[in-house]
């Protein structure tokens, strides 16, 4: 499995604060928003990792990041998306990267208090089809919500008046290699983006998506209300706790390969 880090967007909600930087190169706490995705990645046991970026700024995740040294990565690779495409089209951009093999996508502003070890290992044993990671939540028609029945995503609405659970869609995805021809079906919505929603639902049309409820606490920081959030979080818990034993890791381990 490989993975995928999506970093770039403009920013806008943040403004003026994405004037002169890209939003995933700001602080949460002691280290860069960007840290953190990167992280759990790493703690699941992923260590080939894709980060895609935009903007005016692309330049400085080079600077920051290197070769991934502070994570005990050996390498660290980066692409560029131009424009504003929406999710899923910068996500297209991983195929070569992919070469074939399924992949663990994550929000560059998504930040967690422990781990997806146990998604992870989970989807690697499901062979084919995708994975979501959910987080039960009090507000959940503020958020793409997912209708489950059984092991499996039956639907997904977005900011829905009478949700139909609390599973608030956060932003890491687990997909077989598949994806990348279900991007190429889709068609721009209404913002002239490819929606990664609209990926999920060609999974649910094949029956083939399934999810994992997220185990702790869990925020983006894409606004001025999330951003201070994630930092009050991440200062009082921590984040990105691996909580495994010997024993996990080398089981995570063996099945990533």
């Amino acid at each position: 499995m490989k993975g995928v880090v999506l970093a770039g967007g403009t920013g806008s909600r943040l403004n003026p604060l994405t004037r002169v930087t890209n939003k995933h190169l700001l602080p949460i706490y002691d280290k860069p928003m960007v840290y953190y995705p990167i992280q759990t990645l790493v703690n699941a046991g992923v260590h080939e990792i894709l980060l895609v970026t935009g903007g005016k700024n692309a330049g400085d995740f080079l600077r920051l990041l290197g070769n991934g040294r502070d994570f005990g990565l050996k390498h660290l690779n980066y692409t560029y998306q131009e424009g504003e495409g929406g999710i899923a089209d910068a996500l297209a951009l991983a195929e070569h990267f992919a070469e074939g093999d399924s992949i663990c996508v994550i929000l560059g502003d998504n930040i967690i208090e422990n781990n997806i070890c146990r998604a992870v290992a989970n989807f690697a044993k499901q062979k084919e089809g995708a994975k979501i990671l959910l987080k039960e939540v009090t507000d959940a028609q503020r958020f793409g919500v997912a209708e489950v029945r059984g092991e499996h995503v039956v639907g997904i609405e977005e900011k829905p008046k009478r949700p139909k659970s609390n599973y608030a869609v956060i932003g890491i995805y687990l997909y077989d290699h598949s994806v990348f021809q279900k991007i190429r079906r889709l068609k721009p919505s209404g913002r002239g983006e490819l929606e990664i929603t609209d990926v999920n639902n060609f999974y649910i049309e094949e029956g083939k998506l399934t999810y994992e409820v997220l185990e702790g606490w869990w925020t983006d920081a894409g606004t001025f209300d999330s951003l201070l959030r994630a930092n009050t979080l991440v200062a009082e818990t921590g984040a990105n706790k691996p909580s495994r034993t010997g024993e996990e890791q080398l089981a995570t381990d063996r099945v990533l390969r």
